[in-house]
């Protein structure tokens, strides 16, 4: 397996199996690699800074604290994990089939094809190669035409030893061209339209995929609250990269006795923000990373403005360069684009309610399903709120905490998407979860094959119902017509019938 920069479109594999005709390296041989990948970008962290900072925009502090650290983080999950994630586990046989072992094997895919977003480049190439890879897969990489870090990845694969990654540049025709080569398996990190696309592509070959799609993610926050705490957890949940996450904090709902204080807290803390385009360590926000996402924000800005929308701070006017000011809308109208399409920018709307069942309803009526925080001092209202919201992903007292944690799995719902990233279920994503039952070679028969017989209908009647039956004796007779049954079908053979 080999370490490449593919720009011609002809991968090394060429279809889903292909890596079972390929040595895979030993899963403690992939543990060490991972783990000098890591040290190498610790070691190189600032360089890697450099380009982050280049392509998105985003501020010095913000790439340090959310994509180098969370980088390590997942590799040094990785490399305490994957060995019993990964080994094969005996799990229970039944009485039923005693003498026999059951067993589930996690063997690779084979070719795992990962597309990544533009508003995390690095963490978001990551995470899901070295999930791939930490699994047997071999991996085609194709990062955003908008934040590709050309260049970036290759060497530290190649010092680190991690081989069997193609990395394809190129805008969405490359993605089209690369599923038509049948990978294993897709999976695809971006908008929910792009993913439905994909989705119908991948399709035609029934390639499975797993989706992390958009979000429109709500803050709900309780009358009990400590203000100050949840106004600077909205106020950076909402703001954190600009409102460039998919997890970001896209509305606030405030309960009613405490909106008019809340919304104040919110604005002394957003007055306190330092926004400029600069490499500076000293800066909490940067500039948006594209024209186009830009447009989409101002756009939804300019229609809060023709609804007569309040806007306590920012605008769509006043932005040059890309860089738009932090905004807070109160109080929004219902059917407004902000409070229902994923705003992807820094915005946030403050909106009033009365009860549990309101918040509840307001938040659940979003299409999108990805994320959400709960604030209270009484924890199980909280947790209560949180078990109904539609959502992959709550978050108590707290914002944006769930993906912090890499032993949780992570995704969404509705139309933001499926399946999970991170922890023992998101890495199984990455296998061919593989069920395997050993039995002994014998000359026993088992009591279900042929032939069937009136007597073998009774006798397993008669086992079944001691099976499954309640009651301290069942099991007696259970073993007793178990035994009768294993007798009985080892002696009887019908004679050969003729078949014209």
């Amino acid at each position: 397996m080999e370490m490449i920069t593919n720009t011609s479109l002809d991968p090394k594999s060429e279809n889903r199996n292909s890596i079972l005709e390929t040595k895979v390296p030993s899963l403690k041989t992939r543990i060490e690699n991972i783990r000098k990948l890591k040290n190498l970008i610790m070691r190189d962290r600032e360089r890697i800074i450099d380009a982050i900072l280049r392509e998105t925009g985003k501020s010095r502090s913000d790439a340090l604290m959310s994509e180098i650290f969370p980088a390590l983080d997942h590799l040094v999950f990785l490399m305490k994990n994957a060995s019993k994630t990964l080994n094969p586990q005996t799990v229970t046989t039944p009485i039923s089939l005693m003498g026999k072992k059951s067993k589930i094997f996690f063997d690779p895919i084979g070719t795992v094809l990962v597309i990544s977003p533009w508003n995390y480049p690095f963490y978001q190439a990551i995470l899901p190669c070295s999930s791939s890879y930490i699994c047997g897969n071999r991996t085609w990489y194709k990062p955003s035409e908008h934040t590709p870090l050309k260049g970036l990845l290759e060497p530290l694969f190649e010092e680190a030893g991690i081989k069997g990654v193609e990395i394809f540049y190129g805008d969405g025709a490359t993605a089209e061209k690369l599923i038509d080569k049948k990978p294993g398996k897709i999976f695809f990190t971006g908008s929910t339209s792009t993913g439905k696309k994909i989705m119908a592509q991948a399709s035609k070959y029934l390639i499975p995929v797993e989706l992390e799609l958009g979000g429109k993610d709500p803050m709900i926050v309780f009358e009990d609250v400590t203000i100050s705490r949840a106004a600077k957890g909205a106020v950076w949940g909402a703001f954190t990269h600009s409102g460039q996450s998919c997890t970001s904090v896209e509305v606030v709902y405030v309960q009613k006795s405490i909106y008019e204080p809340f919304k104040k807290a919110v604005l002394d803390e957003v007055l306190r923000i330092k926004q400029f385009d600069s490499k500076d360590a000293d800066c909490d926000l940067g500039r948006m990373t594209t024209e186009f996402q830009t447009a989409k924000v101002l756009d939804q800005l300019k229609e809060a403005e023709k609804n007569t929308t309040p806007f306590l701070s920012g605008g769509a006017d006043g932005s040059s360069a890309r860089v738009l000011t932090p905004t807070v809308l109160d109080n929004p109208p219902k059917n407004s684009k902000v409070l229902i399409e994923e705003t992807f920018g820094p915005v946030l709307p403050i909106v009033p309610f009365e009860s549990e069942e309101e918040v509840i309803a307001l938040a659940n009526a979003s299409e999108f399903g990805l994320s959400a925080s709960v604030w209270s001092k009484n924890i199980d209202r909280a947790t209560r709120v949180a078990h109904a919201l539609e959502t992959g992903n709550v978050s108590i007292n707290n914002v944006m905490l769930t993906e912090g944690n890499h032993y949780l799995p992570f995704g969404g719902v509705k139309s933001s998407g499926f399946g999970r990233a991170k922890g023992v279920v998101g890495l199984h994503g990455f296998t061919n979860i593989k069920s395997i039952l050993i039995d002994n070679d014998s000359k026993k028969v088992e009591a279900n094959w042929y032939p069937y017989t009136k007597t073998k209908y009774e006798l397993f009647t008669k086992m079944m119902l001691g099976l499954f039956s309640d009651g301290p004796w069942s099991i007696i007779q259970f073993l007793i017509n178990g035994l009768k049954l294993e007798s009985y079908s080892g002696k009887t053979r019908r004679d050969k019938i003729h078949w014209n």
